[in-house]
């Protein structure tokens, strides 16, 4: 069987977390099997339809890796691959399926609540109601009696009896299909093995399987994903949705997280790698997925976790890869290697960096009063003394180098009798204004540079007594 899955997104709005995971969970299915990973534009609902959410979905699978084989402006040869392109297709296996006796038009009213009068209307009063434009849609007659039953790979054995099942619309009164309509024949055209999509749809799938069967068509894989839950403030958790304003992958980008780091991060959000191990790259992830260890179960978003992940996947980038990153937030004259080397320890996320290198970009007016450390037992005299004398030592340094400034502030403390890490505070904070600052007091008098750090901690020294 030539696998082949599809990624099937409604261009609403942003793509939230869920829809992310399922485009994720199609493309490792397709790459672990080595299938065929298909998008595919379902925009039937033109109402909620939203100008620009196409190219969002197309920009996010960019940004995080997943490269589709078939799709809008890919091609492929199943195409089109938007549905509002393929009306004439629905319509047609809708008529197919009124010949069938499987379906039905419908003339009542929205308002009316009994959608049964129109199953069996007499053929020519239907006749005449088209003839004479009255309004109506195509409903899919269900069977009054029995049970309906399907296997899933996640959930098991699914059984469900028929007259719980209402006869679904297929085709509007506009001429669009319904999502539940569309999907079935998109699916069998488009020779879908898997279909792989949120447990939301299990209650939905014996009305398409009866639409296979009228069709006699063979019915796919299924393979429904767990929930996932949003955790609130006071420890509770509820149904993380797109209604509800699920988090976005555009959000979680401005944020801070990496694309590499959220897909990661997603990844367990219902799968485990049946090992300890839990920092992956998309390509790792293709090697080691497996339908198999997708579990059952509700998964937790944390941004925490998510945070801890991206902060393994930040250390793992070179020095030279975090500096183009750096090039977003840095509007200043600097060496960006070395101001990678000393962030790239310390950022979770990517949003921390402005706050962290603001002290670089412009001179802040220091509070002397920060200077004073009751550990290091500062006082204003002693934190003078020490910055006059620093002033001097480094005015002397040729080199300005983290080694060479560490050095010679070193010998300044055996000479004054002063511990190092005094001295390193009382430079630090003089040449950043901050108590806390990405790396000790020379790594930012290295970046900062010669001139610059004179300047600073000279301000600093004419405020003291």
């Amino acid at each position: 069987m030539e696998i082949r899955v599809r990624y099937a997104p409604s261009p609403t709005g942003y793509m939230h977390v869920g829809n992310l995971r399922s485009a994720l969970y199609n493309y490792l299915v397709a790459k672990s099997l080595g299938g065929k990973f298909i998008l595919r534009i379902e925009d039937t609902d033109q109402k909620r339809k939203v100008d620009g959410a196409e190219k969002i979905i197309f920009d996010t699978l960019e940004q995080t890796g997943l490269v589709c084989d078939e799709g809008p402006g890919i091609g492929g040869n199943f195409g089109p691959y938007v549905q509002s392109e393929r009306k004439e297709i629905y319509n047609k296996h809708a008529l197919e399926l009124i010949g069938k006796g499987d379906a039905y038009y419908c003339f009542c009213a929205k308002s009316e609540e009994n959608k049964c009068d129109c199953k069996n209307l007499d053929p020519k009063l239907v006749e005449n109601y088209i003839s004479s434009d009255k309004n109506y849609v195509i409903r899919q007659k269900m069977p009054e009696c029995g049970i309906s039953s399907f296997d899933d790979v996640v959930f098991g054995h699914i059984e469900i009896e028929n007259d719980q099942l209402e006869d679904q619309i297929l085709i509007k009164s506009d001429g669009m299909p319904t999502y539940n309509f569309a999907n079935v024949i998109d699916d069998h055209l488009m020779r879908i093995s898997h279909v792989i999509r949120g447990c939301e749809y299990l209650s939905a799938t014996p009305k398409y399987n009866l639409l296979y069967k009228s069709f006699g068509w063979e019915i796919p894989i299924y393979v429904h994903l767990p929930l996932i839950m949003g955790k609130n403030p006071d420890g509770s958790v509820t149904k993380l949705s797109k209604r509800a304003g699920a988090v976005s992958f555009v959000d979680l980008v401005n944020e801070g997280y990496l694309p590499e780091a959220i897909i990661n991060y997603i990844s367990f959000l219902g799968w485990n790698p049946g090992s300890t191990q839990e920092i992956f790259s998309l390509d790792e992830l293709e090697k080691v997925f497996s339908i198999d260890n997708i579990r059952k179960s509700p998964a937790i978003f944390d941004y925490e976790k998510l945070a801890w992940v991206n902060e393994h996947h930040i250390k793992m980038k070179s020095d030279e890869e975090f500096a183009d990153i750096l090039r977003k937030y840095v509007d200043f004259e600097t060496n960006l290697i070395k101001l990678a080397k000393i962030l790239k320890p310390r950022v979770s996320k990517l949003s921390q960096i402005e706050n962290m290198i603001d002290f670089f970009r412009q001179r802040p007016d220091v509070d002397k009063n920060l200077i004073m450390n009751k550990k290091n037992k500062l006082d204003e005299k002693i934190a003078k003394e020490i910055l006059s004398n620093s002033i001097e030592v480094l005015e002397k340094v040729d080199r300005w180098e983290n080694s060479v400034l560490f050095e010679n502030l070193s010998s300044l403390s055996t000479q004054m009798n002063i511990k190092k890490n005094a001295i390193m505070w009382v430079i630090r904070v003089s040449a950043s204004g901050k108590e806390v600052t990405p790396g000790g007091a020379t790594e930012v008098l290295e970046i900062l540079g010669k001139e610059e750090s004179i300047i600073r901690l000279k301000n600093v020294l004419n405020k003291l007594v």
